[in-house]
């Protein structure tokens, strides 16, 4: 079994690919000779995207991932300096002055005017929180069912099994063919 490396920012990716599949590098070459798509292989079967973009949409899909997720705690922040000020406004007189900044400008109100809008604004910020939270998971399983489709498996994720596959993969590989498809390791 081959393997292709791809560097990234954070990770290392590794593909790899049995004898009856064809080298991404080959692919490539295939695709900018006819100026279409990857040529079908001999079986008749329509070949799938190489290894490069297997990769490239799993980084993208985990960094949109990451960025919800960064965006939620961005958010839950939010709604924590909003609790403390409705607290702390709670036990003051709702006549006095307060400021509140407003599109950046600093506007002068009284508490029980900026009280309301405080609590709204937290409302509608736990609001943004639950759709990116369902967003969320709406992507973590799309991931999932590409991992499990393209078999990609994270660096140090089941490494005595990963070594166990390619043990009974050659012995396959040797003695017929192998069944098992591109893999792709990512960290």
């Amino acid at each position: 079994m081959r393997y292709f490396e791809a560097l990234t920012r954070n990770s290392s990716i590794h593909v790899a690919w049995g004898p009856s599949e064809q080298h991404p590098s080959k692919m490539a070459a295939n695709s900018s000779s006819t100026g279409s798509k990857p040529s079908n292989s001999a079986g008749g079967k329509p070949s799938g995207p190489s290894a490069e973009q297997v990769v490239a949409t799993f980084q993208r899909m985990r960094q949109e991932q990451r960025g919800m997720a960064s965006k939620s705690a961005e958010l839950e922040m939010e709604i924590n300096e909003h609790s403390l000020v409705i607290d702390t406004l709670r036990e003051v007189d709702p006549t006095r002055k307060c400021f509140r900044l407003i599109g950046g400008v600093l506007v002068e109100r009284t508490v029980k005017e900026v009280l309301p809008a405080l609590e709204t604004n937290k409302e509608q910020i736990s609001k943004i929180i639950e759709t990116i939270n369902t967003q969320m998971q709406t992507k973590g399983r799309e991931l999932t069912e590409y991992r499990e489709r393209y078999n990609i498996r994270l660096m140090g994720e089941g490494e005595g099994e990963a070594q166990g596959q390619s043990a009974v993969s050659s012995s396959n590989s040797e003695g017929g063919g192998s069944k098992s498809g591109a893999g792709v390791l990512v960290s």
